[in-house]
């Protein structure tokens, strides 16, 4: 695969996840969830 089209769909693939992250960060239920989730591990 030509290093320009990877280098791209490394950009658009990090850039979904970043959209996908500041979403969760608009749902503070799923925030929460999430935090109580993680506190169970300890």
């Amino acid at each position: 695969m030509a290093p320009r089209i990877r280098n791209w769909l490394a950009g658009v693939a990090c850039a979904a996840v970043l959209l996908a992250v500041f979403t969760w960060y608009l749902r503070p239920d799923f925030m929460l969830t999430l935090a109580d989730q993680l506190w169970a591990c300890f």
